[in-house]
């Protein structure tokens, strides 16, 4: 089935098309999902999220852009205020500790490491993606849509919504920090 008509037919609400659409592209976003908050429960709500929003706002789809690219920028969206949403409640937990009430203060999990990443290895993803989570969040995502999911230059400017010199400049700038923060971190 083309996307052309996969569009279409979701927009009449054929939940076939919809299932078609779900299993092309569950996998990828489970693991861009997982490249953010490193946590498989995490990981699994964001995909369910991105997908329920894509059944709901199908309709207004401009179609401007492959659906492949607008997926990914609802899951990018969902992911970085998942993230957002926990560092909040991670600062107004130790507010809600002072006064006794005890909260749930959801965090991003530092010590789980994305799924394709060999057990000898684990360490030093560890402390790869700790240092990816210190980026800014655009080179973050620029960084993860590339290196992790293999993304296009051209592909990440329609999802983040900029031009290719800027995913450019994102990227260079995002692996200068990565070099200079973890050569501090083997230096020591």
């Amino acid at each position: 089935m083309e996307e052309k008509d996969i569009i279409h037919q979701l927009k009449s609400g054929n939940e076939e098309a919809f299932r078609v659409l779900v299993d092309s592209y569950k996998d990828r976003i489970y693991n861009l999902c997982y490249g953010y908050v490193r946590n498989e429960s995490d990981a699994e709500d964001l995909v369910q999220e991105v997908f329920i929003e894509v059944y709901r706002s199908v309709n207004n789809f401009s179609e401007n852009s492959g659906i492949g690219t607008w997926i990914y920028r609802i899951a990018v969206n969902k992911a970085l205020e998942m993230i957002r949403k926990a560092k909040r409640k991670k600062r107004w937990g130790y507010v809600f500790s002072l006064f006794g009430k005890e909260e749930s203060v959801g965090d991003v999990h530092k010590d789980e490491v994305h799924p394709g990443v060999m057990l000898e290895n684990k360490e030093r993803a560890g402390v790869l993606f700790s240092k990816i989570d210190e980026l800014p969040e655009k080179q973050k995502t620029a960084f993860l849509l590339h290196k992790v999911e293999g993304q296009s230059y051209a592909e990440i400017a329609g999802i983040m919504h900029t031009t290719v010199s800027s995913v450019e400049s994102l990227l260079h700038r995002a692996k200068t920090n990565l070099r200079r923060s973890l050569y501090q971190y083997y230096k020591s």
